[in-house]
């Protein structure tokens, strides 16, 4: 790591899923003392942010239909970097967890550490802590795993049909142009050939869309795998599959432990 030597500094910071109700006081009281804070995030989020800091500026712009999400990320780093490099205090305030499917807190992290400027992250409540409190899972009960849609899709996977499966972005499923806001019947139709390896498509699965707003509910829809293709999804749809096999003992890892037990319960008497 780079020695910091400079005057200057950036501070990632999540501010949770539901509106006021996630944030932790340390990132509210980086967002309060910052010279200037970029965010991306829901527009209510931009207003309630602005209520904590008289200099709040929005990075949603540098989105459009159609353009290279990797061209809009990159443009955030440097204009967040552009205000690190004026000498300033700068907040960058991303939506749930900053560091969760988020490239651009990263990478303005690492570049700003690189050029001697103090730089570090703040956790914040993330769409998968809302997962498991709003369907009731505890993924330390049979295990989770986590993918992307997309690139569940591209790369050959080793999935365990016994553990939870969690895929994030499945509106924008098989999308390699990294332009879209979604892709469409189609492209949802070769994601569950891909599933129906692992779950029957009469497996009952998830979809789950965290609430913006505390007077909202969760959506919480448990369909068939097989009506997945014509469900309603939107870029902010997760979708949950649960378990379709019981785990199976590795009885030979058991027996070895068995004897492990017995030599140090024999040596201990």
């Amino acid at each position: 790591m780079h020695p910091i030597n400079k005057v200057g500094s950036i501070v990632c910071v999540g501010t949770g899923m539901t509106l006021g109700s996630h944030i932790t006081p340390l990132c509210r009281s980086h967002i309060e003392q910052a010279d200037v804070v970029f965010c991306s995030a829901h527009p209510m989020h931009e207003l309630w942010l602005k209520e904590m800091n008289t200099d709040v500026r929005s990075l949603q712009g540098l989105y459009a239909e159609g353009k290279d999400r990797r061209i809009t990320y990159r443009q955030m780093v440097d204009t967040m970097l552009a205000e690190v490099r004026l000498g300033k205090k700068v907040v960058g305030a991303f939506y749930g967890h900053p560091g969760v499917f988020a490239w651009a807190p990263h990478k303005v992290i690492e570049q700003a550490r690189s050029e001697g400027y103090a730089a570090h992250m703040q956790p914040g409540v993330s769409a998968e802590d809302c997962l498991y409190a709003d369907l009731g899972i505890d993924p330390g009960k049979v295990g989770s795993q986590n993918f992307e849609a997309s690139q569940f899709m591209f790369y050959q996977r080793n999935i365990d049909p016994s553990a939870y499966l969690i895929l994030w972005q499945v509106g924008i499923a098989g999308d390699k142009s990294i332009k879209r806001f979604h892709t469409g019947k189609a492209y949802r139709e070769i994601l569950v050939e891909l599933l129906n390896e692992y779950y029957p498509l009469v497996h009952k699965v998830a979809l789950y869309e965290c609430p913006t707003l505390a007077i909202d509910l969760p959506r919480i829809e448990w369909i068939e795998l097989q009506d997945f293709a014509d469900a309603d999804i939107s870029l902010i749809t997760t979708m949950l599959l649960p378990p379709s096999k019981k785990m199976q003992k590795n009885q030979f890892i058991l027996d070895r432990l068995a004897r492990l037990d017995n030599l140090v319960s024999g040596v201990s008497s």
